[in-house]
């Protein structure tokens, strides 16, 4: 029964309609909570669910310049935790948008 709640956890979540593998499911969960892992906080047993709306879930204004990509979220109560997991000090090479960087700022 617990496993069998997971999986409609995850349905619900990832909006499937047919799982065609609980494998593919499982993964699909397991890389959405691998920022929780960063975060802490008591946020590395978050459900997907929970961490899309703390952290996924905003608005942000995306400015695509020459050399990089810029996402500047909005102020927010869950941005500190983000911060100091050191989203905001990474640059992500992008290569199928030829090699861009991708900047996270946390207004």
């Amino acid at each position: 029964m617990i496993i069998e709640n997971n999986i409609a956890g995850g349905v619900g979540f990832f909006h499937v309609d047919a799982l065609s593998s609980a494998v593919a499911m499982k993964m699909a969960s397991s890389l959405c909570r691998l920022p929780g892992t960063k975060i802490g906080n008591g946020y590395q047993n978050a459900k997907s669910r929970h961490l899309f709306r703390d952290f996924v879930d905003s608005t942000a204004v995306v400015a695509i310049r020459e050399q990089d990509i810029q996402v500047k979220f909005q102020k927010r109560a869950h941005n500190p935790y983000l911060t100091s997991a050191g989203f905001g000090q990474t640059e992500t090479a992008i290569p199928w948008l030829g090699w861009k960087k991708l900047n996270l700022v946390f207004g």
